[in-house]
């Protein structure tokens, strides 16, 4: 199948364009000519050297991570940025990421994949970037408790397990998410009156935000809550035709 295609289908699916002006990442082929043909591709969280080594030892002509290499351009190729392009280049793997585009998708995206895992219900949009989403929202069929959905949650690809900041109400009914590094979407959490954040990472002043604002917040692992956008491309690629290889090198954080 020719790179180029794959490229466009990617592209297509996930409203690429519509990013173009929120996100640091540039989204979309970030190494490789658009003429390649492609007979296998990998799918990885990151784009980093054991990742790229593990898609060579896989025989990939194609890697397709969440975190890509370029956010903003290089100023120069070299140290840490040449050592991560240069196998690329020489082993013909092309490099193709999605970053914000898959972590708002309401369906492939990697909110959308932690609302499935908790079974949530009424899906909606959450996590307003511009005129873009990068999270969902959704409520389960009956309320939880905290420790419930903390345990849930403990169950992700790659979790160390979850750190909560417990302040909201004892049982948890209406839930937003916004994976990664989303605490900084807790205001918008408040405003749509949902009783707990599930994210990946926090920052320091989320525990008197949380405090103050009578919210739960989860920090399930930004690695383990971003495995499901490469995960739903790999499904996708599957159903295009070519050999598909998922990547696991969780980190730890």
């Amino acid at each position: 199948m020719h790179l180029s295609d794959i490229v466009a289908r990617f592209d297509e699916t996930l409203a690429t364009d519509e990013f173009a002006d929120v996100d640091a990442s540039a989204n979309g082929l970030q190494v490789g000519p658009d003429d390649a043909e492609v007979e296998t591709v990998a799918f990885a969280v990151d784009a980093a050297e054991a990742t790229i080594e593990a898609a060579i030892d896989a025989d990939a002509d194609l890697l397709v991570t969440h975190h890509g290499l370029v956010w903003g351009g290089f100023d120069r190729l070299t140290g840490r940025n040449f050592d991560r392009v240069e196998p690329l280049i020489r082993e013909d793997i092309a490099l193709y990421v999605s970053h914000l585009p898959l972590d708002g998708h309401q369906k492939l995206g990697n909110a959308a994949g932690v609302a499935d895992h908790l079974d949530l219900r009424v899906r909606e949009p959450f996590g307003s970037m511009g005129p873009v989403h990068i999270g969902q929202r959704g409520v389960f069929d009956s309320p939880k408790t905290t420790e419930e959905v903390r345990e849930a949650l403990d169950e992700l690809d790659g979790s160390t397990g979850t750190q909560v900041i417990d302040f909201g109400p004892d049982e948890i009914s209406d839930v937003a998410i916004v994976t990664g590094s989303g605490v900084d979407w807790l205001d918008e959490a408040v405003e749509t009156g949902v009783d707990a954040l599930v994210t990946g990472e926090g920052k320091q002043k989320v525990y008197h935000e949380a405090r103050e604002a009578g919210l739960t917040v989860f920090l399930a692992g930004h690695y383990a809550t971003e495995t499901f956008g490469v995960r739903s491309l790999a499904a996708l690629a599957d159903e295009m035709g070519v050999e598909t290889e998922y990547i696991s090198h969780p980190t730890g954080l």
